[in-house]
């Protein structure tokens, strides 16, 4: 990841196991209140009703999220409640996709 200081905007596709959408709901609320303490929120939360095309299966949740700057996300994924947090994270979560990015103009 480059080392910039401009604000990160991630995009994260969520897949919960079958039947773990309570030990997911309960993960995302502890992982979102460590997030605050490096600035980072969660910005909107999307439940996904179709996809156009079939390349990846449908996320149960689509979370954007924003860090004030790349050393932020990278303090939040060290800090040390976040690997207190991993076991229900693996029971919780199946896979995660995480595309991260910056913000740019809009167009037109």
């Amino acid at each position: 990841m480059a080392n910039t200081q401009k604000p990160l905007i991630l995009t994260v596709l969520l897949y919960v196991k079958s039947g773990k959408f309570e030990q997911f709901q309960a993960y995302e609320t502890q992982a979102a209140q460590v997030m605050e303490d490096y600035g980072g929120k969660i910005d909107r939360v999307i439940r996904p009703v179709s996809m156009a095309g079939e390349k990846f299966p449908l996320p149960d949740e689509i979370h954007l999220v924003s860090f004030p700057c790349e050393r932020d996300f990278e303090r939040y994924k060290l800090d040390p409640r976040m690997s207190e947090l991993k076991s229900l994270r693996q029971e919780a979560i199946a896979n995660t996709i995480v595309i991260v990015g910056t913000e740019r103009e809009l167009y037109g």
